[in-house]
Formats: C-alpha cells, structure tokens, sequence
C-alpha cells in the first residue's frame, strides 16, 4: 500500500450529546507522529444503523485508506457496527466465529450471559484482534478496516498493537515554517501554485492590542528540495516588500 490515510469512526451517541467525552482523536494522533503518518479525518457519528453503514461505505473508498472504527461492538440493542460492517464491506450477514465464541465463554466464565455470545457474531472472515487485550471480540477486515470497542481502556492497546504491526514503516517528511507581520492574503497567488504534494497551512492571527496582522506558514511533503523551493518563494516575498518575519511557529502566541 500507499502512503495510508487514517480516518476515525467515532460512534456514540452519547458523544454528541455531551455524556462523554471523546478521548479517541487524541489518543490516535499521538500514536501515529511517530511513525510520520497523520489523522486524515475523523467522524463522529450517533448510533444510526443506515449511517454507520453510509460512514464505513464512505471511508472504505477513500484513497489508501485506513478505518479505526470506536464503539458498537457489544452485545446491547443499539450495538449495531458489527451488522453494519458486513452490511458496508461483506455480505450483510453474521457468522458465529468460534474462537470468539469459545474467549467469551472462557473469559466469562459463570458469570456467562447469553446475550454475550452475540459479541461472536462476526462479519465473513473478519479476523480476530487478540493482542494486547485477548479477551475482547475486537476484528478488522482486510487488513484495512478496525474495530474495536468505544472503551479506551479497551480499544487504545489495539490501537498501538496494529499501528506497531501494520504500519511501522516510517514516512519522512520534511517541514518548513515561518510567522510573517502580514497578512495571509499577501500570499494567495504564491499558494495557488504549490504543488500538490505539499501540505500547506497557513494560520493568520490579529493582535487586538496593536490592531495588526500575522500569519504562520507551515510547509510539509516528503521531497526535501520541494519543499525548499517552495518556501523560498514565501522568503523572497518577504525580502523583496521588507515584511518583518520569523523562521519559527507564532501561531499559538498570545
């Protein structure tokens, strides 16, 4: 594969309307720096069986793309992900997996119930994640698509596991960053012709107190000379109108 792109299902609708707090987005993020990949997107959905299934169709067709699906996955009336992934990627049925069977049952113990062995009940050859946290029937499917509990104690060991497993191969990738006493309008027409291989972010910020503007500029791609000569264009602007600037991120100052 590509360079992969991830995307977060979040879903709960308890998210929304305010119960809990997602700890998900953060989590993923921090995990992903180190090996150079990024969050793409991130969606945060109510427990909507026709959405959730529109949600994973949607994700499943993006360019290399990656799902981390959070939440759904129990045994409860409004726990319809596992449905819903076969519904979006297989064949809309489920199949009683028996080693998932055979954990639940072991790991439960006398505390058994019956409603618990519909968390065995899985999409066509989805494929158990049993480590760090053998005991929960989190599955993925085409080595691509994730899901997990909406737990984070739960499904966050299995977001490093499959992050160390899958998609250790680190991406490098070069930046270059400035803060401009300008504004960011001064630069569109330099903009418009990046390429489109490089990230571009460009954060302006008014100071209430001397009533003037500045702009950060953040490069990123993989191509080091690239992205130097790209930034170069933003530099010789600079010099040549004598605009006041930074070789460093002032976007957070207050």
């Amino acid at each position: 594969m590509k360079t992969p792109n991830f995307y977060l299902l979040i879903i709960g609708t308890e998210i929304l309307n305010q119960r809990r707090i997602d700890k998900h987005f953060d989590f993923v993020a921090k995990i992903l720096a180190p090996y150079g990949h990024k969050i793409k997107g991130s969606f945060v959905i109510e427990d909507d069986p026709k959405l959730i299934v529109e949600s994973i169709k949607f994700l499943a067709s993006q360019e290399n793309s990656i799902i981390f699906s959070f939440g759904g996955i129990g045994s409860t009336p409004d726990d319809y992900t596992r449905l819903c992934a076969s519904m979006a990627l297989s064949d809309g049925k489920l199949y009683t997996h028996e080693e998932a069977r055979d954990i639940i049952i072991e790991t439960r113990g006398k505390q058994l119930n019956p409603h618990s062995l519909k968390m065995a009940k899985l999409p066509k050859n989805a494929i158990l994640l049993k480590e760090p946290y053998p005991h929960v029937p989190a599955f993925y499917l085409e080595d691509r698509f994730f899901f997990m509990a909406g737990f984070p104690h739960m499904s966050h060991p299995f977001v490093e596991w499959i992050v160390k497993n899958f998609f250790a191969t680190k991406q490098e990738y070069f930046t270059k960053v400035l803060s401009a006493k300008c504004k960011e309008s001064d630069f569109i027409d330099i903009m418009e012709q990046l390429p489109s291989t490089i990230e571009l972010s460009s954060l302006p910020r008014y100071d209430e107190k001397s009533h003037e503007w500045s702009v950060t500029i953040h490069l990123k791609g993989v191509d080091q000379k690239e992205v130097n000569e790209a930034f170069e264009r933003f530099i010789s602007r600079l010099e040549t109108e004598a605009i006041d600037y930074h070789l460093n991120d002032e976007s957070n100052l207050e």
